[in-house]
């Protein structure tokens, strides 16, 4: 594996810095991190793996490889596997030829992708594991400390990218759920005073009509909020 230019480094983590900041979907940024470590790695197949907390289990999300095998879906357990071990273990793992070493799990797969060298890392954000990405070479190589250092500070790239998605989800979850309460409220406080129900009757009346017409309660309570303005007005 050639050795990568500082310059190539540079750029490549610019470039990552810039499309985790942009409105980029999360896909098309794990994408191009996936795309630019294989090219200034030199690297034949670069893969990135996403942790699911609730399963634990690694499935890969992105990678540059355009092979049918290597893109099947599959996965493996915290601790299965070198993929599984790094994200346990929290720390890198080189391998010098993955067809030899007796934890790595897809022997028959890296045979026909003629990979050798592997050199595997966690996705870290504030300690906690998001994933791991691997790197594989076609030759035997023997990977450096800056092989792992530039792979590491990839990885926790994309570990960010992922949490400020997830982050952006959950915010706007929460608003639109707050959103959703204030307008029952309001809803809520018009049909008591329009019809003199208790604030019980309302908010009854409320989630009946949202279960009879299949809505959510919100597009019942901004229907109500809506005819109570048109009446007024």
């Amino acid at each position: 594996m050639p050795k990568y230019s500082y310059k190539a480094y540079i750029d490549a983590l610019s470039k990552i810095s810039k499309a985790i900041t942009s409105e980029f979907y999360l896909e098309d940024v794990l994408k191009l991190i996936v795309t630019l470590t294989a090219n200034v790695m030199k690297a034949k197949i670069c893969s990135l793996w996403i942790l699911d907390q609730n399963t634990q289990e690694l499935r890969i999300r992105a990678t540059q490889a355009m092979s049918k095998e290597y893109l099947q879906d599959r996965s493996l357990k915290v601790g299965e596997g070198i993929v599984g071990s790094v994200a346990k273990d929290r720390k890198p793992i080189i391998i010098a030829d993955v067809l030899k070493d007796s934890k790595y799990k897809e022997k028959k797969l890296a045979k026909k992708e003629n990979l050798v060298s592997m050199l595997s890392v966690p996705m870290l954000v504030k300690k906690r594991v998001i994933g791991v990405v691997n790197c594989y070479t076609t030759i035997p190589y023997k990977f450096t400390k800056s092989d792992i250092d530039l792979l590491s500070t990839v990885a926790n790239q994309a570990a960010v990218a992922i949490e400020n998605t997830e982050l952006l989800v959950k915010t706007k979850v929460i608003q639109e759920e707050l959103e959703a309460r204030k307008k029952t409220e309001r809803a809520k406080g018009i049909l008591m005073k329009e019809q003199n129900l208790t604030e019980e009757e309302a908010y009854n009346l409320i989630r009946k009509s949202s279960m009879d017409r299949r809505l959510h309660m919100k597009d019942v309570a901004e229907a109500i909020i809506l005819t109570y303005e048109i009446k007024k007005s």
